[in-house]
């Protein structure tokens, strides 16, 4: 394995940090439909960066890797937008978290 630049642990760090809240919420979550949707989210992160920066087998799609955790990334806050609606500026945490999702789709698009 290749060491990681400062970069790359950024956008290591910013993804488990984005990963956690949405395991929490998931976990905390009483209703059902979310409840799932949030851990599969918090999931989908913790495989994603693991496949970018740490699974040696995807080594050779790592620029389809990192496509593809922009996308789940900006597909996140857009569809926080829409679940959320005139709500969405209510929420620390969820904005909080969206800031988190932006400097990381970035350090992602830096990072190419």
């Amino acid at each position: 394995m290749k060491q990681l630049s400062g970069k790359q642990w950024g956008v290591v760090g910013l993804a488990v940090l984005t990963a956690v809240i949405h395991l929490v919420l998931g976990i905390g979550s009483p209703e059902p439909m979310f409840k799932v949707l949030f851990v599969l989210n918090g999931l989908g992160y913790i495989v994603l960066v693991a496949a970018l920066y740490f699974l040696q087998p995807f080594a050779s799609n790592r620029s389809l890797i990192r496509w593809a955790l922009m996308g789940f990334t900006a597909v996140t806050v857009i569809l926080y937008f829409v679940f959320n609606g005139a709500d969405a500026f209510k929420s620390v945490l969820g904005l909080v978290d969206k800031a988190i999702e932006v400097v990381l789709i970035i350090l992602l698009w830096i990072d190419r």
